[in-house]
């Protein structure tokens, strides 16, 4: 095990990898995630979210981490956008996210890390398996719904759209940030570094569902949902206009430069 970890923090610091933890009243979960976390690298940026719970205190324990904090809930795209700006701040160019629900594992670090060193261009996206007996059924019509738009918005197939365990490549990026604030932003960021021809992997990892009673979610059905709608609505309509002309004249270029 520590060989491993050993391993893990060699190629993280070799790659100019960071990990980015967004948190939102997780106080149950929050501690032992980036304890988990710190087991493989110390280069940990965790944005507390607006918590009213004890989640800020307890990440004020942690003198290892790199700490944003803002007093009102945002949401996870805001998160995220402060995440990456930070990384690029500190000169990183990846950035790997994960919940802070502590749904993930972070054994699976390693296997994000060998698939970057062979596509260090690449957005990779953590798959879950949707058998697992506490999978919420929920979470499976949210995954089949998202799956379906993505298709529809890039003409590409992905089988889970909604995983929060990526591994961004920034550099590549350069400057995208989401522009919506919540949970959506998450879809948004797919379509857009597909419509960059971004290339993007799928990378199965491990889950943890707890028991339903046990379960924390910040998800709201109804306001969520109908956010996501209209995200896809509007990428739609810039799929036509921006989307795949941008896919096209970018895969036209490609191979002038290839011949």
């Amino acid at each position: 095990m520590q060989m491993k970890q050993q391993y893990i923090q060699s190629i993280m610091g070799q790659s100019k990898v960071c990990v980015i933890i967004p948190a939102y009243n997780c106080e149950k979960t929050i501690r032992d995630v980036v304890l988990s976390v710190l087991k493989y690298t110390s280069d940990v940026i965790v944005i507390n979210d607006g918590s009213i719970d004890d989640t800020m205190n307890i990440l004020l324990s942690f003198e290892q981490i790199i700490l944003v904090s803002y007093p009102k809930n945002r949401g996870k795209g805001y998160a995220l956008t402060q995440g990456f700006n930070k990384a690029v701040e500190g000169g990183f160019s990846h950035a790997l996210t994960i919940d802070a629900d502590g749904q993930h594992n972070t054994e699976d670090i390693i296997t994000f890390l060998n698939l970057m060193q062979r596509h260090p261009n690449a957005l990779i996206v953590g798959t879950r398996s949707f058998n697992h007996p506490n999978m919420p059924q929920g979470n499976i019509f949210a995954n089949r719904f998202s799956n379906f738009w993505f298709t529809l918005q890039t003409a590409n197939k992905f089988p889970d759209t909604q995983s929060g365990y990526r591994l961004y490549p920034l550099e590549k990026m350069k400057r995208m940030r989401p522009f919506t604030h919540r949970y959506e932003a998450e879809l948004e960021l797919l379509v857009r570094c597909a419509w960059k021809n971004i290339t993007i992997l799928s990378l199965p990892i491990q889950i943890h569902y707890p028991a339903k009673e046990e379960r924390v979610s910040h998800f709201r059905p109804k306001k969520d949902f109908l956010r996501i709608s209209l995200l896809n609505t509007i990428l739609c309509l810039l799929a036509i206009v921006y989307g795949y002309p941008s896919m096209a004249i970018r895969k036209i270029m490609t191979r002038s430069k290839a011949n």
